[in-house]
């Protein structure tokens, strides 16, 4: 490569300018998400989809299981397991689910088989909500630290909506985008107050927050 300057009449021609100045966009990598839910994670996350996938073609997999068939958080992990290997092209599964009624060990259970199935080839993550993916909502407009029923998050949505928050709505996420960046710092606060606690009783709690921080730089 010549060390010499550039002319001065060539300095400042577009065809002169530095690779370095030319920005590339890396896509993102292979997701699949895998929910236990009926209709309020399925229309979020397929919402996130979209919106990467308009950019990013088929990076983000969605699929939508246990809906009557007695799905634990244990066996809906087996579930995600059995898609990744089938379709052997994942570098990310993310396995989302509620408290509900889980027992403990499952519910804590499904966190540590996601670290222990995690390789240099394939990362699980549980994206655990204690007690439900409306604390994530919710996040997005307060800071709560208070263990509160269920009911009471979907007053609060209504609230903080103007409208009236029923789980099939379908326009969750492009209600909550604008505030995401709040909810992943309420979300981190939270963890920060449980930190050494098992998400079992880290009520309130999410790890929803990790699937948005991994993705955000794509939205």
């Amino acid at each position: 490569m010549s060390l010499k300057p550039d002319k001065k009449s060539d300095v400042g021609k577009s065809w002169m300018k530095s690779r370095r100045d030319r920005k590339r966009t890396i896509a993102p990598e292979y997701h699949l998400i895998v929910t236990e839910g009926e209709k309020t994670e399925p229309l979020y996350f397929e919402s996130l989809k979209a919106e990467i996938n308009r950019n990013y073609p088929n990076r983000i997999n969605i699929r939508i299981c246990g809906i009557g068939q007695g799905y634990n958080t244990l066996t809906l992990l087996d579930y995600a397991v059995k898609l990744a290997e089938q379709d052997g092209y994942y570098k990310h599964i993310w396995v989302v689910y509620d408290k509900d009624d889980f027992p403990d060990s499952h519910f804590d259970g499904t966190v540590t088989q996601c670290r222990d199935l995690s390789n240099e080839s394939v990362v699980y993550h549980a994206l655990w909500s204690n007690e439900c993916i409306e604390l994530w909502f919710l996040l997005h407009f307060m800071y709560l630290q208070s263990d509160i029923p269920r009911h009471e998050y979907y007053q609060r949505l209504t609230k903080y909506l103007n409208s009236e928050y029923k789980k099939n709505r379908s326009d969750m996420y492009s209600l909550l985008k604008p505030h995401l960046e709040t909810a992943i710092r309420n979300a981190k606060k939270l963890e920060l107050l449980h930190e050494g606690m098992p998400p079992s009783q880290s009520a309130p709690g999410t790890a929803v927050y990790e699937i948005f921080e991994h993705l955000k730089s794509y939205l």
